[in-house]
């Protein structure tokens, strides 16, 4: 089983890229942020026609989720249960017994903008979720957009970043109160120190000179441990015409028998 994530950065723009990465590719799931797009114009016959269902929450201009999957999501769920915030950031569905939880974390801005409290209380507004989701589903999976790098092995630079957002000591204890709630990042659990990026900045040649950050994770909880076969970011990708400033990460998962 092959789950993927992808920060898209506007579906409008980068749908014919999707659309070959799931031909290419073939997931059984693929779970993108950073839509932007109203669900009105949300190309959900274009996704029919490549063989994908479509979960999708998403807002004018910013933010937006979906999950696009072979098999018909089960207990779907769009934004908080207990109420949104106006942003679309979150969504969720279960497929042959895996809770998959698809979250665009929000950025922060800078440590002195009113965005970032806003970030620290919307993680911890997500750790309640996850404790919830976790006692139901014990199998999970929480992708996405984190825009936070783990530790120092997750940046290009870590003197020269400091301790900016993305990886600020608060928002960094905030990730790990999510893993103390009986997560692992797969990445780390499959690869060991090795140190590859998921992000690039658009700016001062980030991607051709390799100057990036791992801040697009696939964590998964203790009971699928024992499954992970993979875990791979696809900085190819990266490297195509008009790109999104992301690449795909996936995870291939052994299925029960």
């Amino acid at each position: 089983m092959k789950i993927a994530s992808w920060n898209v950065n506007s579906l409008k723009v980068r749908l014919p890229q999707v659309l070959e990465w799931l031909q290419e590719q073939s997931p059984d799931l693929l779970c993108l942020q950073e839509t932007k797009l109203v669900d009105e114009k949300f190309p959900v016959a274009e996704l029919a026609a490549a063989g994908y269902h479509a979960l999708y929450h998403g807002q004018p201009t910013y933010n937006g989720v979906a999950i696009l999957s072979r098999a018909k999501p089960e207990s779907p769920q769009c934004d908080w249960p207990d109420g949104g915030d106006g942003q679309a950031r979150l969504c969720a569905a279960t497929f042959a017994g895996i809770r998959v939880v698809n979250v665009y974390v929000p950025n922060g801005q800078s440590l002195e903008s009113d965005k970032y409290p806003y970030k620290l209380q919307w993680l911890e507004r997500l750790r309640g979720l996850i404790a919830s989701e976790l006692a139901q589903w014990p199998q999970l999976l929480l992708v996405g957009d984190f825009n936070i790098a783990p530790d120092d092995r997750d940046v290009f630079d870590p003197v020269a970043w400091g301790e900016d957002v993305l990886c600020s000591p608060p928002e960094r204890a905030a990730l790990t109160a999510l893993l103390e709630l009986g997560l692992q990042d797969s990445w780390r659990q499959h690869h060991g120190d090795l140190q590859e990026w998921s992000w690039w900045d658009y700016r001062a040649a980030g991607f051709r000179r390799n100057r990036g950050l791992r801040i697009d994770l696939i964590l998964a909880s203790n009971a699928l441990l024992p499954t992970i076969q993979d875990v791979v970011i696809d900085r190819n990708a990266r490297g195509a015409e008009r790109p999104s400033d992301h690449a795909p990460v996936f995870i291939v998962l052994q299925e029960e028998r």
